[in-house]
């Protein structure tokens, strides 16, 4: 699963995730895409379950980019735990997305077998996401 190698602080707070995105939502190396639509933090285990549904589905032909990468750190603390003691340890990793965010790219396989991948890929991602073509991303942020 993608965790970053090292990191200069251990724990992170949790921040705000208000508006849209103005990087990545372009589609820059394939020819379709998902966009997420809703603001969410997507864990390194729902993107690795994205990413095997969509090579899984094209029979490993084609090529898929990842856009995104878990970067935060997300801590929790054991169960039946009093308060206070400090904060919890490093559980998961996750992707911080805003809407308009293109999260994967796919290209060399028939658009049909594209939509159907990246279809595949979205439900395994926990926010609303929708399929759109290059061609739809010309004018930089999705169109709503």
């Amino acid at each position: 699963m993608l965790m970053p190698k090292r990191v200069k602080r251990r724990k992170q707070f949790r921040g705000t995730m208000a508006g849209k995105a103005t990087r990545g939502n372009t589609i820059s190396y394939g020819e379709y895409g998902i966009v997420a639509m809703e603001p969410s933090w997507i864990k390194s285990n729902q993107i690795e379950a994205a990413r095997v549904a969509m090579t899984r589905y094209v029979k490993r032909g084609g090529q898929v980019w990842i856009k995104i990468f878990p970067d935060k750190p997300i801590t929790a603390k054991p169960a039946e735990t009093r308060m206070g003691s400090g904060k919890g340890s490093v559980e998961y990793w996750v992707a911080v997305v805003k809407p308009g965010r293109v999260l994967f790219e796919i290209a060399g396989v028939p658009e049909d077998v594209a939509r159907e991948a990246l279809r595949l890929a979205s439900h395994k991602l926990p926010c609303k996401c929708k399929i759109v073509s290059k061609a739809d991303l010309e004018g930089g942020a999705a169109n709503e």
